[in-house]
């Protein structure tokens, strides 16, 4: 697969609140996917932690909705160019997850899994701490399928393929393991402040 690097054919818009190189989306939000979207329930859809934790486990809806209400409010940046301002998630902050599953002091990284297939690696330092939801919501609404409903995974202050739409787990490792568009040239970590879009950048 080819990389394209770079983006054209807007200029450069004027707000502190923009990292480089993005423009504000406004009223858009366009649908990114690496895959096909899946036709999944929530009555269907399970979220489980394993690998280096205490208490590998699995949720089922409404196992993860008897967990504490959180929501994110803020900002969202895409790889691709995008920012949106001022949206609102609500979920379970991923701490709560955590919290049952218990980490063990050898964690270091994570590698998150949608039911697709679909994967994205990120340090575990970047999901926890009140940085990482698992959301069904958005604008007060269910989330809808073409942005990752019935859940998806929501890590605003990386570059939003870190994301994971569809989310249906995440494995802790001791290691860094790339996912699919890591694999693919992408960044390892995708810091939209440090343009973090390729790996060498």
């Amino acid at each position: 697969m080819n990389v394209t690097r770079g983006f054209t054919g807007r200029a450069r818009e004027h707000n502190p609140g923009l990292p480089p190189g993005q423009y504000d989306a406004r009223d858009d939000w366009p649908v990114l996917s690496a895959e096909v979207t899946p036709d999944l329930a929530p009555a269907d859809w399970t979220f489980r932690i394993d690998g280096l934790v205490g208490r590998p486990y699995t949720w089922d809806w409404e196992a993860a909705h008897a967990l504490p209400a959180s929501a994110y409010e803020g900002d969202i940046h895409c790889v691709t160019g995008w920012s949106k301002f001022g949206v609102r998630f609500g979920g379970v902050s991923l701490d709560a997850f955590l919290d049952v599953a218990r980490p063990d002091a050898r964690a270091t990284h994570a590698l998150a899994r949608s039911h697709t297939g679909y994967t994205a690696n990120l340090p575990l330092a970047d999901l926890t701490g009140g940085r990482a939801w698992i959301v069904w919501e958005y604008d007060g609404k269910p989330l809808p399928a073409e942005h990752g409903g019935p859940a998806r995974l929501v890590v605003p202050h990386l570059y939003f393929w870190k994301s994971a739409k569809w989310i249906a787990g995440i494995t802790l490792l001791d290691h860094d393991e790339p996912g699919f568009w890591e694999g693919n040239g992408y960044h390892p970590r995708g810091n939209p402040w440090e343009e973090q879009r390729y790996s060498g950048d």
